[in-house]
């Protein structure tokens, strides 16, 4: 077992340079099955969250919310599944307690007594064996906001879905925040970039509009991914299509190119999956293909699906095809890009 241990350790330290973008359960999901291929993973997540332990923590302790740090570490961690659960717990009990993610509150402990929250990261990395780098995209403390197709603003993001209002762009404050340094290397470098899964506008667009970020996007000659959503999100992306998460990306990029290839799902649900996701109004995201042709973007579809219970992407099924499609690309030459 262990030599076994140490010849897979090493293939996946030659494996691709992937970098992924966006934050909450969709990319961890998808992690999971990239940590299999390789382990020069880098996860850029947002750290506008506001809302839960997340927001709790930001608002009595002064830090970055830690959730969705928390949530990617532990999806790329290589350890006991005990050790998984315990920084995934949530107290159900305790004064002051009860909400709160022991993983958000290691975060806390780490970030106090290191003085710093990327070095937080670092340690939280070393305690569960990560495979690979978590990065937040800024260190600065951000709040995002909407602004609706009636012309009313909102701030914070837990209030961004609006159920009564259909959102026209989102945007942070401040709007000059600093990217990581170390996150705008890593996708100058990258072999592959992932943007997305996740919630387009709450988990994806923030990190996007922090300075830097479009410009490195352009100037990589990595393969750029975007994983569409299976389903829709109440609140923020109702009756989407897959074309119009496309529109959203670019409408908050100046209609920058920084997408390659769209991967969609085109399986079906169950009839009972319709059902039970339509009480909470979601809905499948249908494939457009002639609005994403005339969008000129390349399209990538199959059956992505789990088939479990929740609507959500096979983590193995997603990773195979992105490493699918980035074994078939090839490498741009003379300064122009390649498909």
């Amino acid at each position: 077992n262990l030599v076994e241990h140490v010849y897979k350790s090493r293939n996946l330290q030659k494996g691709l340079r992937i970098v992924t973008i966006g934050g909450g359960t969709g990319l961890s999901t998808m992690l999971r099955g990239l940590k299999e291929y390789t382990s020069n993973i880098t996860a850029i997540v947002t750290v506008a969250d506001d809302g839960g332990s997340s927001g709790r923590i930001r608002d009595d302790l002064g830090i970055l919310p830690p959730g969705d740090v928390r949530n990617t570490l532990v999806a790329l961690a290589d350890t006991e599944p005990l050790m998984e659960e315990l920084f995934q717990y949530r107290f159900n009990w305790g004064e002051g307690l009860k909400g709160h993610s022991f993983g958000n509150l290691f975060i806390a402990a780490m970030t106090d007594i290191t003085g710093d929250f990327e070095e937080s990261i670092h340690a939280f990395s070393k305690v569960l064996a990560v495979r690979g780098k978590v990065l937040p995209s800024t260190l600065e403390s951000v709040r995002l906001g909407a602004v609706y197709e009636d012309g009313t603003t909102m701030l914070g993001e837990s209030s961004v879905p609006q159920g009564n209002k259909k959102i026209r762009e989102v945007f942070l404050e401040p709007r000059d925040a600093e990217a990581l340094p170390e996150a705008i290397q890593a996708i100058l470098e990258a072999d592959v970039v992932v943007i997305g899964p996740g919630s387009l506008y709450t988990s994806i667009i923030p990190n996007l509009l922090i300075p830097g970020f479009v410009d490195a996007l352009e100037a990589t000659s990595a393969l750029r991914i975007y994983v569409c959503n299976v389903m829709t999100q109440p609140g923020e992306t109702d009756g989407y299509t897959a074309s119009d998460h496309v529109l959203g990306l670019r409408n908050h990029t100046s209609a920058r190119e920084i997408v390659d290839y769209v991967v969609v799902n085109d399986a079906l649900i169950s009839e009972s999956q319709s059902r039970k996701y339509a009480k909470e109004k979601a809905h499948p995201v249908r494939v457009d293909h002639d609005r994403l042709a005339r969008l000129g973007v390349k399209v990538h579809r199959g059956d992505f699906l789990d088939h479990q219970d929740l609507v959500r992407h096979d983590s193995h099924r997603l990773a195979g095809e992105i490493m699918h499609l980035a074994t078939a690309y090839s490498k741009p030459k003379n300064g122009e890009r390649a498909g």
